[in-house]
């Protein structure tokens, strides 16, 4: 597979802020656990193409915050190779801008060595060309398309989020076991919209269900009065919804057309699973079920909460930790912070060997020798790579709506993908 060499551009680098979370001291053996790290130029770079604005923006705060307590804890534990790690933020908008693609352009300047993002897979598309071509790690901690797995430029991609080959398999076997035969299916055009539906309808159909409606709708629309008479019309005793920020105008659109979530019932995604008590009013969203991966929160999320107070949301913060927490072990593990050290590596301290549960305790490991053989354990469940950069097993939540448009776990479902 062709390799690059990293290239300097000179492009525009206004918005970046970059994060500092530790106190600095004076040099250290590089090899050296626990203690301040060291600020320097030579410090390991990672950049974040994660939402601020667009249909995804909600998805943002809970990814930052697992980015930055994942800074935080490396720097506090002694950064990497003992020099502070910073971070730089950018936006990715999402597929109806050309943000993320400046927001690459804007960190591949500065010399990046990793970045994290982005959280829509369409958007990922619009610069993992960019990074490959620049021989920069990408680990997105919510792309859930299948189309990944099998891209030509994806030597240097990863990601901590299963393919959607698993979540769809799950939302079928949610909808059958809940009685219904006749789904129709609204999804958005891209990337995640028809990978998701896609899976969605074969293992509904292998389940013994029949889709009777498929609908692909442009996610720039804010009128959806033939999508809602096509579902009227289907028969369909269930709808599924992949959808990203278009749910707040569907969903009322449904509703008027006297098809609500109690009318008939509604299953959500990853990327419309929201919390949505100041969106909707009390009652409307109640009912409706939906799905989105990783495990229980709960071990993090008080951490979480200490980075971003004002979370209510904690969807892929557990996944942006890892990926960053990968990024750092497998820069300590290569003892370099090149980046094609830290692909080469990145498989290797994810699977086999000694298990260890997030950065601290498998940084230990690789203090005592840093050929050590770390199997990372992720606060999002365990982390396998594959060579196609994929997690070889996930888990997925089942969740549903309560009467105040806040939403509970029901299960959790562990899965291998095949």
């Amino acid at each position: 597979m062709a390799r690059f060499p990293r290239a300097l551009l000179a492009v525009a680098t206004a918005g970046i802020t970059a994060f500092s979370l530790a106190a600095c001291g004076e040099d250290e053996d590089p090899s050296a656990s626990g203690g301040e790290c060291t600020e320097s130029d030579d410090a390991l770079k990672i950049g974040t193409i994660l939402p601020q604005t667009g249909s995804l923006a909600f998805l943002g705060p809970p990814e930052f915050a697992g980015v930055h307590l994942a800074q935080q804890e490396i720097n506090e534990y002694g950064g990497v190779l003992g020099s502070c790690v910073d971070v730089l933020d950018q936006d990715s908008g999402d597929t109806s801008t050309d943000i993320a693609s400046q927001s690459a352009d804007a960190l591949i300047a500065q010399g990046v060595h990793a970045v994290i993002g982005a959280a829509s897979s369409g958007v990922s598309f619009q610069f993992i060309d960019k990074l490959y071509e620049e021989g920069i790690v990408q680990v997105s901690p919510a792309n859930t398309s299948p189309d990944f797995t099998t891209y030509e430029r994806g030597d240097y991609y990863f990601r901590t989020a299963p393919s959607d080959v698993l979540q769809g398999r799950v939302l079928a076997d949610t909808i059958i076991q809940d009685g219904h035969e006749k789904i129709a299916i609204l999804a958005l055009q891209d990337a995640y919209g028809t990978g998701l539906a896609d899976s969605v309808e074969q293992n509904f159909t292998e389940f013994g269900g029949e889709v009777v409606l498929k609908t692909i709708y442009d996610p720039t629309a804010t009128e959806f009065s033939a999508e809602v008479s096509a579902v009227a019309d289907s028969g369909a005793d269930a709808i599924v919804l992949v959808t990203f920020n278009e749910i707040v105008n569907l969903g009322p659109a449904l509703a008027e057309g006297g098809l609500s979530a109690q009318d008939i019932p509604w299953y959500l995604v990853d990327g419309n699973l929201a919390d949505y008590s100041e969106t909707f009013p009390a009652g409307f969203m109640e009912g409706a079920k939906g799905t989105f991966p990783g495990a229980d929160p709960a071990e993090i999320r008080d951490r979480l909460l200490e980075v971003d107070p004002e979370l209510t949301d904690f969807t892929y913060g557990p996944e942006s930790y890892d990926a960053t927490s990968l990024v750092a072990l497998a820069a300590i593990a290569g003892d370099s912070i090149d980046s094609e050290t830290i692909k080469d590596n990145l498989i290797d301290v994810s699977s086999g060997g000694t298990k260890c549960t997030g950065f601290t305790e498998c940084a230990e490991l690789l203090a005592e020798d840093n050929t050590a053989d770390i199997d990372y354990e992720g606060y999002s469940g365990p982390i396998e790579f594959s060579p196609e950069g994929d997690v070889n097993a996930a888990t997925i939540g089942v969740y549903q709506y309560l009467p105040d448009n806040t939403y509970e776990n029901l299960t959790y479902t562990f899965g291998e993908l095949s």
